[in-house]
């Protein structure tokens, strides 16, 4: 008994080699995806006014306000359409390359645009600018699946959770970067802009350098490469000791059960009966992360403020400590979702998102009347930042790893980093538009997609994901093979516990 629970303790260590990898593979590819969203933020009017004098250097005339908000919309949106391209490829790549090897591969996607942005202002073309975050769009949308895919499969199962968050933890980090990079007094000036955007290639080069001295996934190496020397030598780096008979057994028994399903596709995935509230919740989940309004908050940080009436001046620092909060709320989060369960977050999370959106439309809507009213929409947004930040952002990928296995995770992976980021390309792209014509009133739009997400929540996804990742947690040896499609919640068997 005593050496079962020391072995249950030193399954729960968080060894430096684990440690190491997971900031790494973080920091060189999430905190990119939160560096690009909020980057194009404080220079939007200088970089405007650069494609207006580009334009007129061309032609002789100036771009036309539509032209130009409709051409400004487009650079801003490429990125979530980059994203969503690159989440068609994180199956194919993840296969071929490995986990590891598919976010080594993903940095050409990053270093090559960061330097076409650096050189966009030389060379008097906008339209590297355009592409550049086309490309950097594809880094983040194969970073943002195959990062917690990878750091899934390294962590052992009471650790997934704390490090399944640990991707939207540098996500918040890197918006607060360019955030703060972002103020006028550094880069966010004439010739500082083109900086500020080509900056995103040094994670990606330290990514580079450091990455290839950790650890494949052990699951990759020995369910896909078929190599179990290789993955006992990764976990045995990762564990901190040289025991790791019974985790490759657990590893195993779960090749023994996708030997016998075989390999699922995307279009296979779609047609199991036995996957499909999973995938719709997946598909639910994804959704609202993004159709609730939270990237309108980010890509137009500048202009919510300004329109609550604060200063010019003050804006900018504002915008940073609204960053700065995000990145507080998500260090909690890494804490708390074990603690609290995947469940409360996320219901917390949307409905604390509903309320802020609500209250933030009755201030704009009454700011010309009551003088307070500003003070009312800076903690509206505030609020609703702390409410993402709680379950909404960080949740959804955590159980795409948890609640499919590894012969359909890819497939799962693809679906949800598709809706992701196509939700992610229409706000960036309709935003402006709705804005224009619904002004105060822009946020009711999300308001009610937080609404019916919550919804969802509550009348379906409760007791899939307590009971299945609760069983999950207390007989491990017994369900590494049926998490995925024993989704009890959903009126699934669960195979009876044995000793």
């Amino acid at each position: 008994m005593e050496q079962q629970d020391q072995s249950m303790k030193e399954e729960g260590r968080l060894t430096l080699v684990l440690a190491l990898a997971t900031l790494i593979a973080a920091f060189g590819s999430s905190f990119q995806y939160g560096y690009n969203v909020a980057a194009v933020n404080s220079p939007a009017l200088l970089m405007q006014q650069f494609y207006n004098e580009t334009y007129y250097s061309r032609t002789g005339e100036f771009i036309e306000d539509f032209p130009l908000t409709l051409l400004w919309s487009v650079t801003v949106s490429m990125f979530p359409f980059g994203g969503f391209i690159g989440s068609l490829l994180v199956g194919p790549l993840v296969n071929k390359f490995g986990r590891k090897g598919a976010l080594l591969f993903n940095n050409i996607f990053s270093i090559v645009p960061a330097i076409l942005m650096g050189c966009s202002k030389v060379a008097k073309s906008f339209e590297l600018i355009i592409i550049s975050r086309l490309l950097v769009g594809i880094c983040a949308g194969l970073s943002s699946n195959v990062v917690p895919m990878y750091l899934g499969e390294l962590a052992p199962k009471n650790l997934r959770g704390a490090l399944g968050v640990v991707p939207q933890l540098f996500i918040t980090v890197g918006i607060l970067v360019a955030q703060i990079f972002g103020l006028r007094n550094l880069l966010a000036n004439v010739d500082g802009w083109p900086i500020l955007l080509g900056l995103t290639g040094v994670p990606a080069a330290l990514q580079l350098l450091l990455l290839p001295f950790f650890p494949e996934s052990p699951r990759y190496l020995l369910i896909q490469k078929k190599d179990e020397e290789a993955a006992k030598k990764a976990l045995q780096r990762l564990r901190g000791w040289d025991s790791v008979d019974r985790e490759v057994a657990e590893i195993r028994q779960e090749d023994e059960a996708e030997k016998a399903a075989g390999f699922i596709s995307v279009l296979k995935l779609f047609r199991m009966r036995s996957l499909r509230w999973q995938l719709l919740s997946v598909i639910v989940l994804m959704a609202g992360q993004q159709l609730s309004g939270v990237n309108a908050i980010y890509y137009y940080a500048d202009q919510i403020y300004l329109s609550a009436g604060v200063q010019e001046d003050h804006v900018q620092y504002v915008t940073a400590g609204t960053g700065a909060v995000n990145v507080v709320m998500t260090i909690c989060a890494v804490f708390v979702v074990e603690l609290l369960g995947r469940r409360l977050l996320l219901l917390l999370g949307f409905s604390i998102c509903l309320t802020a959106c609500c209250v933030l439309t009755a201030a704009l809507a009454l700011q010309d009347t009551v003088s307070w009213m500003p003070y009312v929409s800076i903690v509206c947004v505030i609020a609703y930042v702390i409410g993402h930040a709680l379950g909404p952002s960080p949740i959804p990928a955590l159980l795409i790893t948890e609640i499919f296995l590894q012969s359909s995770r890819p497939s799962a992976f693809m679906v949800g980093g598709s809706v992701h980021w196509l939700s992610n390309f229409a706000v960036g792209l309709i935003f402006p538009f709705i804005q224009e014509g619904l002004g105060a009133y822009s946020f009711i739009v999300f308001a009610v997609i937080c609404l019916l997400t919550t919804i969802y929540i509550f009348l379906i996804v409760p007791v899939a994901i307590v009971v299945v990742v609760g069983w999950h947690r207390w007989w491990p040896g017994k369900t590494s093979v049926g998490l995925g499609s024993t989704f009890c919640g959903y009126g699934m068997e669960i195979p009876p516990a044995t000793s």
